[in-house]
């Protein structure tokens, strides 16, 4: 571990922190960690601002910031909530870059919900049954329909749920996983509130909004 360390130039350190914006300290350790492989240092990083993210999840987000954005030659419109635990962090410039990023990914990828939870029972069921009658056509036995049942519904989630979206920028990770590493970065709680989608032709917007009794509801 120790010639890993020696090993580790400051424009090594310098590149991971330009690439995930994690802290310098954060970005030695991971190199480390890492015996210096920058990749490999990125999923550490990513790894670690989960593993906060969860730690945190439970914490009051009562400030934040409201955003608005618009695409496509004003054909498209956001308005987004995003929430944090103080004004300090609400008026940072990595948390503003955030709030603006999760705007666009929602003009371009159209998430109809944020989480998961948040799907209704009606549109959750309704989608297992177009999945159930889809696989069941295809004369499997009722345990491999299930599964395949699972499966489509795994994908349905990544399609419609903002958090489970690979993120527009960068489609290795979700959503979800950008928020975390933000988390991670900026210690605080952070969690997308509402938002509203608009799109100029369109009979109606997308309005999402996370719902507290989404999880007993499902």
């Amino acid at each position: 571990m120790g010639t890993a360390t020696m090993n580790i130039s400051a424009g090594q350190v310098k590149e991971l922190r330009e690439k995930t914006g994690a802290p310098m300290m954060d970005c030695k350790q991971a190199l480390t960690e890492a015996k210096g492989n920058i990749e490999d240092a990125i999923v550490y990083l990513r790894k670690k601002g989960i593993a906060t993210a969860a730690k945190k999840a439970s914490r009051v987000t009562s400030e934040g910031s409201v955003a608005s954005y618009i695409h496509a030659g004003g054909k498209i419109g956001v308005l987004l909530e995003v929430n944090c635990e103080s004004d300090f962090v609400a008026r940072t410039e990595d948390f503003q870059a955030l709030v603006h990023d999760i705007s666009m990914h929602i003009a371009a990828s159209d998430p109809k919900f944020i989480r998961k939870e948040d799907v209704t029972p009606e549109a959750y069921e309704r989608e297992r049954e177009i999945y159930r009658a889809q696989a069941a056509a295809t004369g499997k036995p009722a345990n491999v329909v299930e599964k395949i049942v699972e499966g489509k519904m795994s994908k349905f989630y990544e399609e419609v749920c903002l958090l489970e979206q690979p993120f527009i920028k960068e489609q290795t990770i979700s959503v979800g996983q950008l928020i975390a590493s933000r988390v991670g970065k900026l210690g605080e709680n952070i969690s997308v509130r509402r938002f509203a989608r608009f799109k100029v032709g369109e009979a109606g917007e997308t309005f999402a909004v996370t719902r507290p009794q989404a999880a007993e509801e499902k």
